[in-house]
């Protein structure tokens, strides 16, 4: 059973930075594309960036490249959103997800069907 547990939210100043973990377990991620959601209030969730398994092609949102940079830790099952220059539109509950083994990612939420919880994040002075 896949499961996905998020953390690192936290209240950070404007331009500070922040890194959010997702462990996961029930299966490996080098072989699993993974993603990184956020859903602000009053909004719809939104992609935000994504890993593929095996050859690691990322994606970012146009809204993020630049300043966050999604990896991960194969040994560990963990992988990470590291979030610099931080805005307050950055403001939301950030959820990891994982659809599958494959060697490609994509931001479109429906193909990924196992979610986390989320943790939040807000941008604040």
């Amino acid at each position: 059973q896949v499961q996905l547990v998020e953390s690192g939210g936290d209240l950070v100043q404007p331009g500070g930075s922040l890194r959010l973990s997702c462990a996961g377990s029930g299966f490996t991620l080098d072989y699993y594309a993974i993603g990184w959601f956020r859903q602000a209030p009053g909004k719809e969730r939104e992609g935000v960036s994504c890993i593929s398994g095996r050859r690691s092609m990322t994606v970012y949102a146009d809204s993020v490249k630049g300043r966050f940079t999604i990896s991960r830790d194969n040994a560990k099952n963990t992988m990470y959103l590291q979030m610099n220059s931080l805005k307050p539109e950055d403001t939301a509950v950030y959820y990891c997800a994982t659809a599958g083994p494959r060697n490609y990612c994509s931001l479109r939420e429906y193909e990924y069907p196992d979610w986390g919880q989320g943790t939040q994040v807000t941008v604040a002075s």
